[in-house]
């Protein structure tokens, strides 16, 4: 029997329900829905604070308008399914499944190269800042942002096509919450040697070039502070910098724990914890990040609200 034969075996897949308890999943629902909530109102505040405010039409602030808007959909992939296993049903058709594995892979593969085009903004407003306007003009601004999409586009398809592949034709229970990629690729009866290793060169390629434009970023921009007389200026120049420096060691750090950890420490419990965190809880905390840590940003919010 080929591999297109055995895959229609399987038609759906049983998602993790945490608790068979209706009184905690009640409590999980609403824990979740909140959540959700805040993560929704946070970054869409985030994305009519900068339309809305002409002092904020900078690349610094176009970079994190579409940093909102990703985090909203990085965050719509799962917490919505989430919220339905919870109440209504734990299954997810097979299609479904593969369709929210390659919204993951592509947001997540989006926000990497996102955050390296934040790094290198903030590179040339430190360290080159008299041919700051020349540099990042808006027409490079849109490239960064639309070469972000189309490298987590192409993350996301190379890794989906390959995981077309497999064959599932035992069980269907899915060890979390969403279709993730070491949580399916748990389940497949057929050798996933060759996925694993798509993913450690795709993911490596995404990640380890996107941390190498971060990290010199950083490096120059920290020379760059270190040279300067002034305390109030080495102070008023790095915190132009810490929210996204803040950022980028949660996603990057969650994102490892994740995907990286040894085998030897999985399991269910530690699985779900790690993709609660890195699904659900970063997407809220990088808008509470930035309000904040960055004063124009907070004020703005103040002013949105009518707070004197």
């Amino acid at each position: 029997m080929d591999n297109q034969n055995q895959t229609s075996i399987i038609t759906y897949f049983v998602l993790l329900r945490f608790s068979d308890n209706s009184a905690m999943q009640a409590f999980l629902f609403l824990l979740f829905f909140f959540v959700y909530g805040i993560t929704l109102l946070g970054n869409v505040t985030i994305i009519i604070v900068i339309q809305c405010n002409n002092h904020l039409n900078t690349p610094m602030y176009f970079f994190l308008g579409h940093l909102a808007f990703l985090d909203i959909c990085f965050s719509s992939v799962t917490v919505p399914k989430l919220l339905v296993i919870l109440f209504v049903s734990e299954t997810i058709s097979y299609n479904g499944c593969l369709i929210q594995m390659f919204c993951l892979f592509l947001t997540a593969g989006t926000e990497t190269f996102l955050l390296a085009a934040m790094a290198y903004d903030r590179f040339v407003a430190i360290c080159k800042p008299l041919y700051y306007i020349q540099i990042m003009n808006r027409e490079f601004c849109r490239q960064l942002v639309g070469g972000a999409w189309t490298i987590g586009s192409g993350y996301a398809m190379t890794n989906t096509l390959f995981v077309l592949k497999l064959a599932f034709c035992e069980s269907n229970i899915i060890r979390n919450f969403s279709c993730e990629f070491p949580s399916l690729l748990a389940l497949s009866c057929t050798d996933t040697s060759l996925n694993v290793i798509i993913l450690l060169v795709t993911g490596g390629v995404v990640g380890i070039s996107s941390l190498f434009i971060i990290i010199l970023s950083y490096i120059y921009i920290i020379s760059t502070i270190l040279k300067m007389h002034s305390a109030e200026a080495k102070r008023k120049t790095f915190s132009t910098c810490s929210s996204h420096l803040i950022v980028v060691i949660l996603y990057y750090s969650m994102g490892s724990f994740r995907y990286l950890r040894p085998e030897t420490v999985s399991s269910i419990v530690v699985d779900t914890l790690f993709s609660i965190q890195y699904n659900i809880t970063t997407s809220m905390l990088n808008p509470i990040i930035y309000s904040l840590k960055t004063r124009e940003v907070k004020e703005s919010i103040k002013k949105l609200m009518g707070y004197k």
